[in-house]
């Protein structure tokens, strides 16, 4: 009699811990990153009333006589199921589609989440900002001048820093490409603007940049070389109409040229149209194969205009192509003229003005000055037993001893997922689901709850047969 009454208290106190599981998950259904639990039932241990026998040459074999005294909570499951994807349009708000979890530090404590709802604060770090825990990922470093982004090293706290200044970057490199025409021009055109043939002459111009971001005009004269077939002389020109002038030099090789010295070169091309050589005006030649390089110097100021100072000596390639190729080369066929500094390497100096993240988590910096740097990426940690991570509240989860260690790794790599920018991942809780689960376990705590009506009953009636 006492035993129906214990099962059926078992089965109230279990049936109200899923209860209590429901009403969290229905609670949560519009958490962002929020993951629903699943309650688990197991039969309690059994009083023995009688033990098995085995067969005799009499009898058959007995089977054991057993009362249940109740059940027990097996497991609370968290279900990691994918959440849907609600567009936010905030740059700043994440979601991973797949596996992994973000990660958050305060101090030395880690923490993961899949709730990607962050934003800067006053310093520009990317922090959670409901509870300040900065995200974890890799910043880029110069090594030797040049940005590296290495994510074997430890994570560390990214920062974003909007407004900050991107120095200037003086011109080293101009390509040159398109074509030549190699047909003299028919009608002669007297003050050719850029870009029109007059008298078999091409030029062209394009902004440069100094050391200290200021723009400079560099312009180059194509002209054919009289009585030469497939020979042109180019002379280089650094802002024509500056004064004082900018004393433009020309040079093959790997010293420079002195300023004030030739500013012509001579290329010359196969009979099939393709660049064959190039010589400077001091009578250096390059050719054979290989790409052909024109180093180019020039003067700047160092003060403001009409003070007394030193000027800057500037030096840029100018990259012709490779001999004998036609892309992203100079060429000489029987077409119209094109050719034209189609690439330089220079700026002025910006302002970070925006940013973007990819499905990599590369963040990459948008500065004013038109120029694009990665700034850093996200990291993202899997485990080998994610259902073991331990919930710590504010949608976070931190490691258990059976949740393993974090690896932690870029999006897409070993696994992971990959991170869509200015969305977020809703709750995976499903409402019809829930309310089904609801109506079952009020079911089952009802029907507990009248296993110890009817033992007390029968208890009643045990008292009164005395009467």
């Amino acid at each position: 009699m006492m035993r129906s009454l214990y099962s059926g208290v078992s089965g109230l106190q279990n049936h109200q811990t899923r209860m209590d599981v429901v009403g969290n998950n229905i609670a949560n259904v519009n958490t962002y990153g929020f993951k629903k639990g699943r309650v688990n039932f197991q039969d309690m241990i059994y009083q023995q009333l009688a033990g098995a026998a085995r067969p005799t040459e009499d009898l058959g074999g007995i089977n054991p006589k057993e009362v249940g005294l109740g059940m027990s909570v097996a497991s609370i499951d968290t279900i990691h199921l994918q959440g849907s994807l609600q567009s936010t349009g905030v740059q700043t708000d994440l979601a991973i589609s797949g596996t992994g979890f973000f990660i958050l530090k305060s101090g030395d404590s880690s923490f993961y989440t899949r709730d990607g709802s962050f934003g800067l604060d006053n310093q520009g770090t990317l922090v959670d900002p409901a509870n300040g825990l900065r995200v974890q990922g890799w910043m880029t470093r110069e090594v030797d001048g040049v940005p590296i982004l290495d994510v074997s090293r430890d994570v560390e706290d990214l920062v974003i820093p909007v407004g900050s200044k991107d120095p200037a970057r003086a011109t080293t490199r101009i390509n040159f490409a398109c074509n030549l025409d190699k047909r003299l021009p028919q009608i002669p055109e007297e003050n050719p603007t850029p870009g029109q043939i007059s008298d078999g002459t091409w030029r062209t111009a394009i902004d440069v940049y100094d050391s200290f971001g200021d723009v400079h005009t560099m312009q180059v004269e194509f002209t054919r070389v009289p009585g030469v077939n497939n020979s042109w002389n180019a002379t280089v020109i650094v802002d024509p109409q500056s004064d004082p002038p900018t004393n433009a030099a020309i040079g093959l090789g790997a010293d420079a040229p002195a300023v004030g010295g030739p500013n012509v070169f001579t290329v010359t091309f196969d009979n099939n149209g393709l660049l064959l050589s190039a010589a400077d005006g001091a009578g250096n030649e390059s050719g054979g194969e290989g790409q052909i390089t024109m180093n180019v110097a020039y003067d700047v100021l160092n003060t403001t205009p009409g003070e007394d100072g030193a000027p800057v000596r500037q030096l840029f390639a100018l990259d012709l192509g490779n001999v004998g190729g036609y892309t992203r080369a100079i060429t000489q066929f029987a077409d119209q003229s094109s050719s034209k500094a189609v690439e330089q390497d220079g700026y002025g100096m910006g302002y970070l003005d925006n940013f973007k993240i990819d499905q990599n988590g590369i963040i990459t910096g948008v500065f004013s000055n038109g120029t694009n740097r990665t700034l850093g990426q996200v990291a993202l940690a899997s485990f080998a037993n994610q259902g073991g991570l331990e919930k710590a509240g504010e949608n976070t989860f931190v490691v258990s001893t059976n949740s393993g260690i974090a690896n932690v790794g870029p999006a897409r790599v070993a696994g992971k997922g990959k991170i869509i920018a200015a969305t977020l991942e809703m709750s995976n809780v499903d409402l019809a689901d829930q309310f089904v689960d609801m109506i079952v376990t009020q079911r089952g705590f009802q029907a507990n709850s009248r296993t110890i009506q009817t033992a007390d009953q029968m208890l009643q009636e045990l008292l009164t047969l005395k009467r």
